[in-house]
């Protein structure tokens, strides 16, 4: 039976984009073509070219790549994937030039299960041995820098490293209030407060991982802290009749007070030769700690504190900031001197020694003139 012509007005379509097949296609595609002739369906040569010419030519994942290496590629490796998922991700982005050679590889070391998800930074043209060896250490880990200088206050470090690492602040606070954060430079109270911890996290520059804990960080310092001070021969300083923490804490008084280096072991001179003698200290910097600010004008000298060192002997009952490693040597070794004062005497923050209350007296006045005190 002859079929009547199709007199419906013809719709051209709008152009698609080929579709593309692989060797498994062209299989499928021959297949299809069998059991069609077994029906006795007809299928035109040209669409019939134009199949099997799709099919050679399509990408196969057997097929070498042709890519420009050394070109630094980014690839996210999804969780759960398979080795033959992984080598198809890896030659579509030029990273290998062969999925089949990857999988080979990968059956042959039997790493199928070791192989790593995440973010991962390859280039293009890569072994696919050197590929491997990459997933199997794991991930790429963002690292950040965090420069904690030293004289801050304990509650200054926390707040610079929660602003830095966008930790919440009260994480570091739980960390040092409930013992996940240990030192071996002092005793701990059971409930201690931020004064317990002064002075013994290391003032250092630090590069932590993204997945680094708000603890994780405190003893890391708090570790350092106790590295630096064996770095310290405290012979002579012990022998003296002080501690290992008296020794935190005079040093957290000379990184208080000295902006010039080379003052710190005469700075540390002072102290030690008026606690000798029995004189009050009179730091101010130490009565501005217990008032919880740094402005030397608001200094109250009769504030009623043991941190008040104009009214009270002796060294404070803890550090006051948290002291470098030159400060802790100055604190062990102080320079050999009869000084028992000193008063700032110019804008760089140097100080005039004097050995007499009447030298002193002088500095001040000469100080005053110029404007360096109030």
């Amino acid at each position: 039976m002859t079929t009547p012509p199709d007199t419906t007005p013809m719709v051209t379509p709008d152009p698609e984009p080929p579709i593309r097949y692989g060797r498994m296609a062209l299989i499928a595609l021959v297949a299809v073509l069998v059991i069609a002739a077994g029906f006795g369906v007809v299928v035109s040569a040209r669409w019939l070219g134009g199949r099997v010419s799709d099919a050679l030519t399509a990408p196969d994942e057997d097929a070498v790549l042709e890519v420009e290496p050394g070109i630094d590629v980014e690839v996210e490796i999804p969780a759960g994937a398979t080795a033959e998922e992984i080598g198809e991700l890896l030659a579509e982005l030029g990273v290998i030039r062969s999925a089949r050679q990857f999988e080979a590889a990968v059956d042959t070391a039997g790493v199928a299960n070791s192989l790593k998800a995440g973010a991962f930074d390859l280039t293009t043209g890569m072994n696919p041995d050197a590929v491997i060896n990459v997933l199997i250490a794991g991930p790429k880990i963002s690292v950040f820098t965090i420069t904690i200088r030293e004289g801050l206050r304990v509650t200054e470090i926390i707040d610079l490293l929660s602003e830095e690492s966008e930790i919440a602040r009260t994480d570091f606070e739980e960390a040092l209030f409930s013992g996940a954060v240990t030192t071996t430079l002092r005793e701990m109270p059971a409930e201690p407060t931020f004064a317990d911890w002064e002075g013994l996290l290391f003032p250092d520059t630090y590069e932590f991982s993204e997945n680094t804990t708000a603890s994780d960080m405190l003893n890391r310092m708090a570790r350092t802290m106790q590295v630096r001070m064996d770095a310290v021969d405290w012979t002579a300083f012990e022998e003296a009749g002080f501690s290992k923490y008296d020794g935190i804490i005079i040093a957290s008084l000379i990184e208080s007070e000295v902006r010039v280096p080379d003052e710190r072991p005469l700075v540390s001179s002072v102290i030690r030769n008026r606690l000798e003698i029995g004189e009050i200290l009179g730091i101010d910097a130490s009565t501005l700690y217990a008032m919880d600010t740094r402005d030397p004008g608001e200094i109250n000298v009769d504030f009623d504190s043991p941190y008040n060192t104009r009214r009270y002997g002796g060294l404070p009952p803890g550090p006051i900031s948290a002291p470098g490693l030159a400060s802790l040597q100055a604190a062990a070794e102080p320079a050999e001197s009869e000084f028992l004062y000193y008063v700032l005497s110019d804008e760089d923050g140097s100080h005039a020694f004097a050995e007499t209350i009447e030298e002193h007296n002088a500095n001040v006045d000469k100080a005053r003139e110029a404007g360096l005190l109030g």
